[in-house]
């Protein structure tokens, strides 16, 4: 009898033993471990590496201290002149203070996530999900719907901005929103249509601008040409005084006389003095 007591309690202790190794695992870098014991959150997180547990006494879960994503699909927001986006894809990436997340485990149960790869706890995956698509929807009903397409990265600033103003509101210095991504912005195909057509009329109105600033400059060309002919003439006119051209008038007259044979001469009605003509012998 002594003895099948002894088998039992190596037996026992053999299970207790196998109990024990079968609740150990190992913290990856870069993530942290909460453990619970018996319903109690430790608030200490549990470093990388090598840890022990105890069924249904003691349990670790592993936590992401790393950068997450979270990818928001399929988001039709209103755009401030009250038209619906068709489609908006975003991605927002965020990283929690490791020597926080015991803290967040108890302050925001059920908001955590596990992923399926890894099998490693996301935190605050929920809290960050919702808040990041009202983030989305309010930003996005501050932009008119025909120039959000040019403004994608405006509009992932603001989300961001918004986005971590609400979290510090509640937990600062803990969850740092890294960025925010865009990756799809469609809008309704009316709206298309109408961006279309704004283009085109911002095309039009280019070309139109090019040709009046190439008509003002023909036209500047024109008048500094009128204005140069002008001068010329301003110029001629006063150089010809009336000595000059009773000048000139004598030399067309002395030419006249300096010629063989009979010349005729027509003097203008105006001449103050006589005309030398030449008579042919």
């Amino acid at each position: 009898m002594r003895n099948a007591g002894k088998i039992v309690s190596g037996i026992v202790l053999l299970l207790l033993v196998l109990a024990g190794l079968s609740s150990c695992g190992t913290i990856q870098t870069g993530n942290v471990g909460v453990r619970t014991t018996l319903g109690q959150v430790n608030l200490e997180e549990v470093s990388p590496g090598i840890y022990l547990g105890l069924p249904g006494v003691s349990m670790v879960q592993e936590f992401s201290g790393k950068e997450i994503g979270i990818d928001l699909n399929d988001l039709t927001p209103k755009a401030r002149d009250n038209l619906s986006l068709r489609d908006l894809d975003v991605t927002v990436y965020y990283r929690v203070a490791q020597g926080s997340i015991a803290d967040l485990h108890v302050k925001y149960a059920g908001q955590h996530t596990r992923d399926e790869g890894s099998r490693v706890y996301l935190p605050a995956y929920g809290l960050l999900q919702r808040l990041t698509r009202n983030a989305v929807y309010e930003q996005a009903a501050r932009i008119d719907s025909l120039v959000m397409h040019t403004q994608r990265d405006e509009l992932a600033a603001a989300v961001r901005k918004g986005l971590q103003g609400e979290l510090d509101a509640n937990d600062k210095g803990v969850i740092q929103v890294t960025r925010v991504v865009i990756r799809s912005l469609t809008t309704d195909p009316a709206i298309e249509k109408a961006i279309q057509e704004s283009v085109a009329a911002q095309k039009q109105l280019e070309t139109t601008k090019q040709r009046v600033a190439i008509a003002e400059a023909e036209a500047q060309v024109e008048i500094k040409r009128a204005e140069g002919v002008a001068k010329a003439n301003q110029i001629i006119n006063q150089s010809l005084t009336r000595e000059y051209l009773q000048h000139e008038s004598n030399l067309a007259l002395l030419k006249f006389a300096e010629k063989g044979g009979t010349t005729t001469v027509v003097i203008p009605a105006n001449m103050q003095t006589a005309p030398l003509i030449n008579i042919g012998k």
